[in-house]
């Protein structure tokens, strides 16, 4: 009896962990106006590192969190990589490039940052769910467009709900999910383009822990 429910408690956590990897895969494939996000930001990556200039990178909320992450994969590849707000992060300027996310296309932060990265000759990438509403991406130099669901959005009627009608992946976890699996592909194709190996990205972990 104890083997039949474990197994049945397997069974569901696969199924809901398919059905949310299934979800986020899924946003890869809708159509857009714009380059596919994984090689925008790979060029923008590729073209600071090869001009010796800084990564600096800010989001908000769960959004951040996803920001930090890839700032620290940055900092493992050989980049010099800078959250916004941390402590040691220094000046913007001219060669350096700026990473941003505003899932809805507009956060008053997100605009305030990217408007001082641009006048002290910054470069900035925007990577949101909305390119053409908000107000961030008229200060960006190249959008990464992300199609998901934010939180700006109802989550009625929303693509991988699970059971009744509560959603799946509620308040913007689409969009940040998104951002999570874009972010591995990023790493991944940039190590290539740096010529980085496994072991030299392992080496610049940190080992104060």
């Amino acid at each position: 009896m104890a083997a039949s429910h474990a197994e049945s408690q397997d069974t569901s956590m696969s199924t809901l962990a398919s059905q949310i990897c299934d979800h986020i895969a899924s946003i890869f494939s809708k159509p857009t106006a714009h380059p596919p996000a994984l090689d925008v930001l790979v060029s923008e990556l590729s073209a600071v590192a090869s001009r010796g200039g800084r990564v600096f990178l800010y989001g908000v909320g769960r959004e951040g969190l996803m920001m930090k992450a890839l700032c620290m994969r940055l900092a493992h590849l050989g980049l010099s990589a800078h959250s916004v707000f941390d402590m040691t992060t220094p000046p913007i300027a001219g060669g350096d490039l700026l990473l941003a996310s505003a899932g809805p296309g507009g956060f008053s932060t997100v605009d305030a940052i990217c408007s001082v990265a641009r006048s002290h000759g910054g470069r900035v990438v925007l990577l949101t769910a909305q390119p053409e509403k908000g107000t961030c991406a008229r200060h960006a130099s190249a959008v990464a467009h992300v199609p998901a669901q934010t939180m700006a959005e109802a989550d009625d009627g929303a693509e991988g709900v699970g059971e009744g009608s509560r959603p799946l992946l509620p308040m913007g976890s689409v969009y940040e999910g998104a951002m999570f699996v874009l972010f591995e592909m990023v790493v991944y194709r940039l190590g290539e383009a740096l010529g980085e190996s496994p072991e030299a990205v392992r080496s610049r972990h940190t080992n104060l822990e």
